[in-house]
């Protein structure tokens, strides 16, 4: 699948959530990146037809979506961010439940349901009410239902998924992620998040938005590449911190076991003092670079 969107935008009122968003999606992961607000959720919406845009085209493999209609629709697997289960269903009634809506057979939704019940650890829990389930385990189901169709159908063709880590423990966040990954092949995979983590390894391409706007569209490790040379890990006292964080970007303080002294992560153009050493970029380090946001928590001795 080719999937081309071409100048979307939307406002809500007087404030402009998308601005001449463009972008062009192929087979695998994608990630947009960006703090709250700044309009990945409604970009999501708009590509599932949850949303109509103001202005703007989706084209996937040559043809408007908006003409394809339920053709371009039953394509898509959707994990939204604020998912509206049904809280009386048992996990394997709403799988069940779903998989009807999406046109599988019984055969096919008992031969499909086990396996990705497993993937998402929910296959030890299929009686238990929807109501009942933590918020990391209805984060879980969602992305299930998302999946389903693939073994049996080979769709979905395209996964968009907002936020699908949202609420999950560390553990759960590396399975899901390892999911992800291993049912991304042949796929295009559109994830929506705010978690550097949840996409550093695993995306071909990183979209920033700020604002509606897209501020950056590269590989990760074209992104890191900007800030080369920019990063520095600063040792300072305690009663030096506040100064320093008044001066400069400061994106981690940590401290220094051996020197007893607290370390610095900041981003300068130049180097930020006589004791402070250069250090190899991250994509979140970009990220904070971008969106300028910084720490201020001094870890206890």
């Amino acid at each position: 699948m080719r999937l081309s969107i071409k100048n979307i935008t939307k406002r809500y009122g007087d404030n402009l959530a998308l601005d001449n968003f463009t972008a062009e999606f192929e087979p695998g992961i994608y990630a947009l990146l960006g703090p709250n607000g700044s309009g990945k959720s409604t970009l999501m919406n708009i590509i599932t037809d949850n949303l109509k845009a103001d202005s703007g085209q989706i084209i996937c493999d040559g043809e408007d979506t908006l003409a394809m209609g339920e053709r371009f629709r039953e394509k898509i697997g959707f994990m939204p961010q604020y998912p509206g289960l049904y809280p009386n269903f048992t996990v394997e009634r709403f799988m069940w439940y779903m998989a009807a809506l999406k046109g599988l057979t019984k055969e096919q939704a008992k031969r499909e349901i086990p396996p990705i019940l497993a993937a998402v650890e929910l296959d030890d829990i299929p009686g238990r009410r929807i109501g009942a389930l933590s918020g990391g385990m209805k984060q879980r189901l969602t992305l299930a239902q998302a999946v389903l169709g693939d073994s049996v159908r080979g769709l979905p063709e395209l996964l968009i998924l907002d936020e699908p880590t949202a609420g999950l423990d560390p553990k759960q966040r590396i399975t899901i992620r390892n999911y992800i990954s291993k049912i991304a092949f042949n796929k295009t995979v559109i994830i929506a998040t705010h978690v550097v983590s949840d996409i550093e390894f695993i995306a071909k391409d990183i979209i920033m938005l700020k604002k509606g706007v897209i501020v950056e569209n590269a590989p990760p490790h074209e992104l890191t590449k900007k800030i080369e040379g920019k990063i520095w890990l600063l040792p300072c006292d305690e009663t030096e911190v506040q100064g320093l964080q008044d001066v400069f970007r400061v994106t981690n303080i940590s401290r220094d076991d051996r020197s007893g002294k607290v370390l610095l992560r900041v981003i300068s153009d130049e180097r930020p003092g006589e004791e402070a050493v250069s250090a190899a970029p991250t994509l979140e380090d970009h990220y904070l670079w971008v969106f300028g946001e910084t720490s201020s928590h001094i870890p206890a001795n």
